[in-house]
């Protein structure tokens, strides 16, 4: 079996045609070409007057050996295949998983499909319970501080854009994607190049997921809160939930990166932490139709094309690293706050990603060494600091201003471009809410960036801040082994862990750390 890469295919062209396309361009007869698969689609769009779909296609051909001869983007595919581990034994005591993102959901499907039938237990409620609690905060500002943007089934990447776009080069991404499609993402996600799911669409993946754990016989438990963890001889021995003690002695934590209250908890158990980079800024919109005809030119209405999206990063002088991160095309930002008296926000598309709007967070990089004093959770207090300030401008009130006002300091009003962040807004100073460091480096970097997308500096373009929990600021460190450094049992796990950088990351940790589980079992 071969793969072709950098097979080029027209906007216009029908996807049921592509052995003509692949067979010319390999120049062999087309009945040569036994089988025939489109690998990966992107749109290339390097040349703004000939947008086109860059392709890879596997096939499989009676003359293999002459096509790897005579085609340089030609060459021999091999697809890995995952294979879910079986347990050899049953323990005595079930393992408990703590958390029900995306760590958490991949984690207890790969231990029930092994047998071992795990409790989950997530402290926000279910996705059903959760989106109407979230959507009652949008419209009134009432906040559920254990069921928000940030905690219940399916964390906070439930409420983004479903992105499973990565940079980690796991194989066990492709059983990712793969399980999305079982359990009910479009089949599209297998071969987009930047696959995205989308939150509407996704809420209906988590709760299937979610019912097939519980058919293989796992369990889970919402509304159920980790309180304490329980040591005896370096070794977890139980947990309390709710005030209710249970025994434990295998412990995932895929609590995600907002549990600062269990992050708390650990530290004072002793757990071995440190702290770890990580970044904060804004989030910016624009007309989604301003960036297509940016990035795609004339053929911006296209109808093979959907919204477009972009990545962009820059180093700056003063060492800073200013980037894009969770784009969102076609989308609005949200009031992602999880704690009472802070607002944090973030960016959230649906599986159409027909919004007006596109917004993408700016980030700035921030070094340990940036936060006084040697409080390992120092980088959770700057955030809490942060999103305390941004609610104190206005009681409550999303803080918004225009790129012609903090960037280039013009009369701060709004133009064409509304924000869609909800119930209220309030126009702001940044300066107010973050250290200088930040701001300076958020104006350089919007700057720099209008260099690689026209438009980018719209003065009109909006504001919302502040982006705080693009990652977390702590690590929970781990052996070789996947348990926890310094407590034996105890396996972090995802985001919260300082393991992942979004859904797809996550989720392979998630698997990687059941398969540990299941490695430890099956050796004993």
């Amino acid at each position: 079996m071969l793969i072709i890469n950098n097979v080029k295919v027209h906007l216009d062209a029908d996807f049921e045609k592509l052995l003509d396309i692949v067979a010319k361009k390999i120049q062999i007869p087309k009945n040569e070409i036994l089988e025939i698969q489109l690998y990966r689609k992107s749109v290339d769009a390097r040349k703004k007057n000939d947008v086109n779909f860059c392709c890879s296609v596997i096939l499989k051909a009676r003359c293999e050996e002459k096509i790897l001869k005579k085609c340089k983007d030609a060459s021999v595919f091999s697809q890995y295949k995952y294979f879910w581990k079986k347990a050899d034994r049953t323990p005595p005591l079930r393992p408990v998983i703590v958390g029900f993102g995306p760590a958490g959901i991949f984690a207890a499907l790969t231990l029930s499909r092994a047998g071992l039938c795990p409790l989950v237990l997530e402290r926000g409620e279910d996705v059903d319970t959760r989106s109407c609690d979230v959507e009652n905060f949008f419209e009134t500002g009432l906040l559920k501080e254990e069921s928000n943007v940030q905690f219940g089934e399916g964390g906070a990447g439930t409420f983004s854009d479903g992105k499973l776009n990565t940079g980690i080069k796991d194989p066990r991404c492709r059983v990712v994607l793969e399980t999305f499609v079982e359990f009910g993402a479009d089949k599209d996600i297998l071969t987009d190049s930047k696959p995205h799911i989308g939150t509407d669409v996704l809420k209906g993946v988590v709760k299937n997921i979610r019912k097939e754990i519980i058919r293989l016989g796992g369990e889970v438990k919402f509304g159920a809160k980790l309180e304490d963890i329980n040591i005896f001889e370096n070794r977890v021995s139980g947990i309390t939930v709710n005030g209710e003690k249970i025994n434990c002695d295998t412990l995932l934590l895929c609590i995600g990166h907002s549990a600062r209250d269990t992050f708390k908890m650990l530290k004072n158990k002793g757990l071995c932490m440190i702290r770890k980079p990580f970044a904060m800024g804004v989030r910016i919109e624009h007309k989604q139709a301003d960036i297509n005809r940016a990035l795609y030119g004339d053929f911006a209405q296209h109808k093979s094309l959907g919204a477009a999206d972009y990545k962009l990063a820059v180093h700056l002088e003063n060492g800073r690293g200013v980037y894009t991160f969770c784009m969102c095309p076609g989308g609005e930002v949200i009031n992602a706050s999880s704690e009472a008296g802070a607002i944090a926000v973030n960016g959230m598309s649906n599986s159409r990603r027909d919004g007006i709007n596109a917004n993408s967070a700016v980030l700035v990089g921030i070094n340990p060494e940036d936060i006084d004093g040697d409080d390992v959770l120092a980088g959770c207090e700057l955030q809490r600091r942060i999103e305390q300030s941004a609610y104190n401008l206005d009681m409550g009130a999303v803080p918004i201003t225009t790129v012609g006002h903090f960037v280039f300091g013009k009369e701060n009003a709004l133009g064409r471009i509304l924000p869609t962040v909800r119930p209220k807004t309030v126009f702001c100073n940044l300066e107010e809410i973050y250290p200088a460091f930040i701001t300076e480096s958020l104006k350089e970097g919007i700057k720099r960036f209008n260099k690689k997308i026209e438009g980018f500096a719209d003065f009109d373009a909006v504001i919302t801040a502040p982006e705080t929990r693009s990652s977390c600021p702590v690590r929970i460190l781990r052996g070789e082994n996947g348990q926890s450094k310094s407590h034996n049992g105890i396996y972090p796990c995802g985001e919260g862990a300082g393991y992942a950088g979004g859904i797809m990351s996550a989720a392979v940790d998630g698997i990687h750390q059941a398969e540990k589980i299941i490695e430890t079992l099956n050796q004993m």
